[in-house]
Parts: C-alpha cells; structure tokens; sequence
C-alpha cells in the first residue's frame, strides 16, 4: 500500500489540472464541487488505508521511501556532484500530517460547496485548492530539502492566490501582497539554510544530512547557523514574531480558506520543518532557546490582541498565532511529539472555529462584527453548539482534545531540561487569555440580546455547511484521546507512534520517557483551574455585568488603545520600512535611475537621431536644380582628388 503513495499527491494535481483548463466551461457547480472534493477525500482514503497498512508494521519497517524519478542530477562523479529525486518519505511523522492535510482538507472543500455558491469564480476557487493540497503533499512527504522547499513556495503562491481570491477589491489584493512579501523574508532564510546544509553535508537527502549531522557534536557552529535560517523560515511561514503580521491581514479571503491555509496546514508548515529536522535543532541548543522565547513571546503577544478585537475572524487569527506560539514552545523546549500532537488538536479545532464564524458571516449577510451579532444561539443552533465545542477545546477544558494536547506542551515546558518556569508562567498566561476571548467571542455572537437590525435574518447553514462543522465538532471532543499521557493512565499513542521519528533527537539531548510526578497533577489542576476561571469571568463579563468591561475600558484606556491598534506594531512597520522603501523606490529608482538615467538614454538618443536626420533631411529637398548642383560638386570633388594624387 505503501506504494501508492504518489496517488494520494497526483490526484489533487489532477483535481486542479481539469478544473484550471476546462472548469470554466463547466455549467454546473455540483459538478466542480464534487470534482474537487472527490480527489482529495479520494486521497485521504489511499493515506487511510497506508495508515493501517503501517499500523501492523515493526515500528522499524514503518519508514519507507518512494521515488518516482531523478529530478537533478550532475553527470559527474565529483564532490560536487549532485542529484535530488522526486521521492516521497512515508513514516510516522509524514503519514500523521498526510491524513490532517487530505482528511481536514477534503471537510473544508464540502463546506466550500455551500459556502463559495453563486460565486463566479467557483471553478477557479476549487482549482486553487486542489493546488494547494497538492503543493502541502509535496512539503510534509518530501525526502529532500529541495523538494519540500518546492512545496513550501508552492503553499505560498496558493496562499496569494487564495487570499486575493476576490481581487476586485483593493484590500484583499493588498492583503495578498502582503502575506506573499512577508513570507518572501522567511523563505529567503529557509534557502539560505538549505543552501548552507548542502556546503556542510553535500546533500539535501534528508536521510544523508541527519545521519551526517548525527555524528557530530552538540553546539557545532554550523548547525547553530543552520537551524537559525531554517527557523526564520518557520516564523515568516508559522506567523512568529516579528513576521506574523501577515496572518490577520489574510483574513481578507473566503473564511474556508482560512480554515484549510491559515489554521489547519499551510501555517503549521514551519512547525512540520522544525520537527522533521529535530535532530539538527538537537545539535543547537542556542537556536532551540530562540525557538521556545519566539515561541512563548508569541502566545501572549497574541492572545492579549485577541482581547478587543471585534472583527470574528481577526480574533481567530490571532488565536491562531497564538497556538502556533505554543508549538513552537514546544519545539523549543525539545518536546517534539506534544507540539505535533497540539498541530493535530489544533486542526481539528481551529478549523471548526473558522468554519463556524464562516456560517455565522454567511447568515448575517456578510457581517463579521461581533458587536453587531448576539443572540444567534436560536437562529443557528449547529453553528452554536459546534463552536461553543471548538471554544471548550482550544480553552483546556478535559476531556476535550485541546486539554491533554496543551497541558502536555505545559507539563513538558515545566518538566523539561530545557524548560523552565519562567517559560511554564507564560504558557498559563497566554492558556487563561486564550479562555477568556474566546468565551468573549462566544458570549458576544451567540449569547446576550440581539443587537442586530431588522435587515438581518438569520437562518443555519446548508448541510453541505453543517455536516463538515459536526465532524470536526465531535474530531475535536475524542481527538485527544489518543494522546492520554500516562498520569491519566493513558499510554500517550500519539507520541508513542512518533518516538521512532525524534529517536535520534532524544538521545542526543538524553531525554527519555514521560516520568509521573505528584507535582504534575498540581499543574495540571492550576492550568485547568485558571482557564475555567477565564471563562466564568469572560461569561459574567460580556453575558451579565456589561458595565464592567466599559469601566475596564475606561480605567485603562491607554493600554486598551495599544491592543486596539495591535501595539502599533504595522504603524511602526510602515514608518520604519514600508514608507522609506516607497519614497526611495520613487526618489531613487523611480525618478532619479529609472526616469533620469535610463528614459534619459533612451529619450536622449532620440533626440539625436532627430537632429540627424534633420540635417540629412535638408539634402532631401525634391528640387531637381538642387540635385544636379551636388551632382556636379560630387564630380569636381572626385576630379580634384585624382589630380591630386
């Protein structure tokens, strides 16, 4: 089964390649939709059945390596000599991420269905996504470096794409500049590490530069230096600070695309690379502090813009870059399976939350202002209790998936060698904030009294809508079964299942299995205890004492006024870089070379030529008198010059 693999990535490729050519001509948009959508559900049941297949494998024989053919390859057989095949690693790691890309990606594109009717450009839409499914296979199933760092720009065109959808109006398309822009900084890094790796290693063979890279010692420079590219990457791609600003601004698109590029897989990406590449961030422990600062920095820098935003998506979007803080957390302080592990909940999750406000703007006509929603809770009762599912789970409530995916990432922040408590107090922080806006988010759309006009007539989606929102509903109460540690009696399967995969890393930074300890049970009621505390306040907040959150508002004006405007961090962005560019690119470039120098070039030969052919044009008269003088002068020349010679 194995085998098939390249199936599973060729039939969106296939998916895209109809609908791009002939999708246009398609009348009917049963027919796009269900194209679509049947090559990536298609694909998740081939990944499905290699899943089982690898489940009644020797852990040992689960990695496998399928190559189609030889991309580049030198004739030479030198030390420069290189070569780098189309070939797809299917292990633990892979196959983990190949069933939330297809799995949560095939529920996206039937919600996409009833979401994307009646818009124009559906077929294209559908295209697109297909495009993008094809382009993530390509990144977490890749062998080599060079092949996923062709996924990973692929993700990004599809992400511009995607994001301008609507390209008529002005703010998506600079929405889609933006995210393309930024990202562009963080891939510039990822090659330049890419680049340093194959100096170092001569090769982009993931096998041969971790086996390489294993036998050196911990703290080598080059893997300092290495890995730091690498991350910068991971933060223009996973939206970390300084790079995130991109993330909200890509709320401009359809909210499905939201839900599949910017919560479930093309932002994970960075998070996928660091851990695919474990055993060199093992190697660095400098560039694994940065990580779990960047990572934990981000969670709260987030999650407190979270608290005012009013815009339904926006506060998703900031949620997200704040649970993406808390993978890279986890990265950072070496627990790589808790940080997959919250990259799997977190899919399940986030996507229902995007999906769910995706219902909500669809019934209130396009209206994405939480001020202007409440009392929704009986006009969209799925919607309802789907989201208020999605909110429990991303708030650590147990048994739901978020808690035994977060409270593992914060047993291992606290637990770890590299951890420390300074660390753990800003993952509770950043859990407790989490709580309370998304429990404000909550209260302020579905609770309360309706504060919606007359205009407004809000009814519950198609089920086309609502059928993806109730499977990832219940994915997101039973997801973190699987990932029970053993203080819960539990064996923690999820991590069980990747250890093969971070075996190397582990051992290199001597960490071993999950040792029980009284004081985790502690925590573990401190951080579940925080967050229900956060929701009791954020409820009695926005649901019965509305006077307060205007008296917070009053009190702390300035402090609000600096989250309102998001710390003034794309202000200073534009200060600092934006507008310096655009007034040297139209002083120096524009103006002074462009105009002065090369339209000077152009426009100055011009003119010469005009005076040329001014004095030639004189002896172009039509006079015939004329003619027969230098006709004659001509003669007398040439007589005098033979004379004289």
């Amino acid at each position: 089964m194995i085998s098939l693999i390249p199936i599973v990535v060729a039939l969106p490729l296939a998916g895209f390649l109809i609908l791009g050519l002939f999708g246009s001509r398609m009348r009917s948009e049963t027919v796009i939709g269900t194209l679509g959508s049947a090559t990536v559900g298609i694909s998740f049941a081939v990944a499905s059945a290699i899943f089982v297949e690898m489940l009644g494998m020797d852990p040992i024989d689960r990695k496998q390596i399928v190559q189609l053919f030889t991309w580049i390859s030198t004739t030479t057989d030198t030390p420069s000599s290189f070569s780098v095949p189309v070939a797809y690693q299917v292990d633990q790691l892979s196959i983990l991420m190949t069933l939330i890309v297809t799995g949560v990606g095939f529920l996206i594109h039937v919600y996409s269905i009833g979401y994307m009717h009646g818009d124009k450009g559906f077929w294209r839409y559908f295209a697109y996504l297909n495009l993008f499914i094809f382009a993530m296979l390509n990144l977490v199933l890749s062998d080599n470096f060079l092949l996923m760092f062709l996924g990973w720009e692929g993700v990004g065109l599809c992400s511009y794409l995607l994001i301008g959808f609507w390209y008529e109006k002005k703010f998506t398309g600079d929405a889609a500049k933006k995210a393309f822009v930024v990202n562009r900084i963080g891939d510039f890094g990822f090659l330049l590490g890419m680049l340093l790796i194959f100096d170092r290693f001569g090769s982009l063979s993931f096998d041969t530069v971790f086996g390489s890279a294993s036998v050196l010692s911990v703290g080598t420079p080059v893997l300092m230096w290495i890995t730091l590219l690498l991350f910068v990457g991971a933060v223009g791609k996973s939206a970390q600070i300084p790079l995130y600003i991109w993330l909200p601004d890509a709320m401009a698109g359809p909210t499905p695309v939201s839900a599949l590029i910017h919560a479930a897989t093309m932002v994970t990406a960075g998070v996928y690379m660091v851990a695919r590449c474990s055993i060199l961030f093992a190697l660095a422990p400098t560039t694994l502090e940065i990580v779990a600062i960047i990572g934990g920095l981000t969670a709260i820098f987030a999650a407190s813009i979270g608290l005012v935003q009013n815009d339904i998506k926006k506060v998703l979007a900031y949620s997200t870059v704040s649970q993406l803080g808390y993978m890279f957390l986890a990265m950072g302080v070496a627990a790589f399976g808790a940080g997959i592990f919250h990259l799997m909940t977190h899919a399940f999750f986030k996507a229902l939350l995007f999906l769910g406000s995706g219902a909500v703007i669809h019934a209130m006509h396009a209206e994405q202002d939480i001020q202007k929603m409440g009392g929704l809770k009986k006009y969209l009762p799925v919607t309802y209790w789907t989201f208020l599912l999605a909110a429990i789970a991303i708030s650590g409530i147990p048994p739901f998936s978020g808690f035994f995916s977060k409270d593992e990432i914060l047993w291992k922040t606290f637990s770890s060698p590299y951890g420390s408590v300074v660390l753990w107090g800003v993952a509770v922080l950043g859990a407790a904030l989490t709580a309370f806006y998304m429990f404000r988010l909550v209260s302020l759309t579905f609770g309360g009294d309706e504060r919606f006009g007359k205009h407004h007539h809000p009814h519950e989606a198609p089920k086309t809508m609502t059928i993806p929102l109730m499977v990832l509903a219940a994915l997101s109460v039973i997801g973190g079964f699987v990932g029970i540690p053993p203080s819960l009696l539990g064996g923690n399967a999820i991590e069980h299942w990747l250890d093969p995969v971070f075996a190397s890393a582990n051992a290199k930074l001597g960490l071993g299995g999950h040792e029980i300890h009284a004081i985790e049970y502690v925590l573990m009621a401190l951080s579940v205890g925080i967050a229900a505390a956060a929701i009791y306040a954020s409820r009695t907040v926005y649901l019965k004492r509305h006077e307060i959150a205007e008296q917070l508002k009053n009190r702390y004006a300035r402090f609000y006024n600096v989250l309102w405007n998001k710390y003034y961090v794309d202000e200073g962005i534009d200060k600092a870089i934006v507008n310096p560019t655009v007034l040297a690119s139209e002083s120096l470039l524009w103006k002074g070379f462009d105009v002065g120098i090369i339209d000077g070039v152009v426009n100055g030969s011009a003119k010469l030529m005009a005076v040329a052919a001014g004095w030639i044009r004189r002896m172009q008269t039509g006079v015939v008198q004329q003619y027969a003088v230098f006709f004659v002068g001509g003669i007398i020349a040439i007589i005098f010059w033979l004379v004289l010679n």
